[in-house]
């Protein structure tokens, strides 16, 4: 006789189903994005909510596209543009991710030594830097791939705190609502740069790369060949999809927590994660304030890896180098290598005089420029038979694909603009 499934083997079933999507999802919440999305509710109430339900569909499709790639062609996003691109056009991407991903990475570990040192004051914040980039710099040198997958899973609970916070709070549902599916748009400076910040740090060129690479991980991982069908690229859609969920709820709960709390408390410049953590404290209460800062640890401890990891995939893939997380140190020197070096830099910005709010501003640039010419070559990869065969996008995709295009590319002028 047959047993049917309790419902918690069930979850525990799908839970053991969900892979890297679910990892580029949490890891698009970083301490980085939530100081974005935290201004954003601090200094507009929830007038941006609606961005949430626009960016979800346009990072999905992309997500899903590099992910595509790299299960069709067993190569990630930069093997399979030096395979099939001229050299510049690789060399052009490396040399504008590289300091990009460096400065995101530098202000996600300044971002969790100010919330440890929130946690605990008589502890410097230089300090809880050091640690966090020890412990990380040994998780992805010391544990294989499957257990490093299987930690990053697991810190992705950590996300539900930013669930809990808001409703600690006392809210307007009919408000909540309205600003959810009715968008405001104000012509002004610092509406467009908060909403283009929003698009920069929710759709960034450092996910594409890891997504294709880290899936091309999990198929070797799996089996050393497979043959590609509809039912695999189904689960590997879902996957994602279900990453870029939590990822699009985790910033709507952001959204709505500080626009709730912060902007209707008066604070309306939040330049950093702990300062959003700090104004919590006193207008919503010791327990709000204590998740939100436990969280942007969480999610830097997801984020770092991922940020360090596609750094060192884009440069050991672009020269030929043997790379990947499921090799031993001494097996793919080069790749470790690249992620330690990455790491110390990131910290090193803590000590040069580049505040992590200078960080982001830069990394903001950078990805605005770099995103659209990206999102581009993957939309011709993902359209182009003779690379994926007949795992080419549908209608659907396509149409996504081109909004994100779109949206990214007008998003890069008006960056460019706002600056100068």
């Amino acid at each position: 006789m047959i047993k049917k499934k309790t419902f918690s083997s069930r979850i525990f079933s799908n839970w053991k189903k969900l892979g890297p999507g679910l990892v580029t999802g949490a890891s698009d919440d970083d301490p980085s994005g939530i100081a974005t999305y935290s201004q954003a509710g601090a200094a507009f109430g929830l007038a941006t909510l609606w961005t949430a339900i626009i960016a979800f569909p346009l990072m999905a499709s992309i997500q899903e596209m590099c992910a595509r790639i790299g299960l069709v062609t067993s190569q990630g996003l930069t093997g399979t543009l030096k395979k099939h691109y001229p050299r510049p056009i690789l060399y052009l991407m490396l040399l504008f991710s590289f300091p990009a991903i460096i400065m995101n990475i530098g202000a996600d570990i300044a971002g969790m030594g100010a919330v440890g040192n929130l946690l605990f004051p008589s502890i410097d914040p230089n300090y809880f830097s050091v640690f966090f980039t020890i412990v990380l710099l040994g998780l992805i040198i010391y544990l294989p791939y499957q257990k490093i997958a299987s930690v990053l899973k697991y810190l992705c609970i950590v996300m539900l705190v930013y669930f809990i916070v808001p409703f600690l709070y006392k809210q307007d549902f009919k408000q909540i609502l309205e600003a959810t599916f009715i968008p405001t748009i104000t012509f002004n400076k610092d509406f467009i740069a908060i909403i283009v910040g929003i698009l920069g740090t929710t759709i960034s060129p450092y996910l594409f790369f890891w997504q294709a690479s880290i899936e091309v991980e999990e198929m070797k991982k799996k089996r050393k060949h497979i043959i590609v069908n509809k039912k695999i690229i189904h689960e590997i859609s879902k996957d994602v999809d279900f990453g870029m969920t939590v990822s699009g709820f985790v910033m709507y709960f952001i959204i709505l927590t500080t626009g709730s709390v912060l902007f209707k408390g008066g604070i309306h410049q939040i330049d950093t994660v702990e300062q959003a953590a700090m104004a919590l404290k006193p207008l919503a209460g010791n327990l709000a304030y204590l998740l939100f800062a436990i969280g942007i640890i969480g999610t830097g401890l997801i984020a770092i890896p991922v940020l360090s990891g596609s750094i060192s995939y884009i440069i050991t893939e672009t020269f030929g180098w043997e790379q990947g997380l499921d090799k031993k140190f001494h097996e793919a020197k080069a790749f470790y290598s690249i992620i330690a070096i990455s790491l110390l830099l990131g910290l090193s910005l803590n000590y040069i005089g580049i505040t992590p709010i200078q960080s982001l501003i830069y990394t903001a640039i950078l990805y605005g420029l770099t995103a659209p010419v990206l999102i581009a070559m993957i939309l011709h990869i993902s359209n182009n038979k003779k690379i994926l065969g007949e795992n080419v996008n549908g209608i659907i995709t396509n149409i996504l694909g081109f909004a994100a295009l779109i949206i990214m590319t007008v998003a890069a002028v008006a960056l460019i603009y706002l600056q100068f």
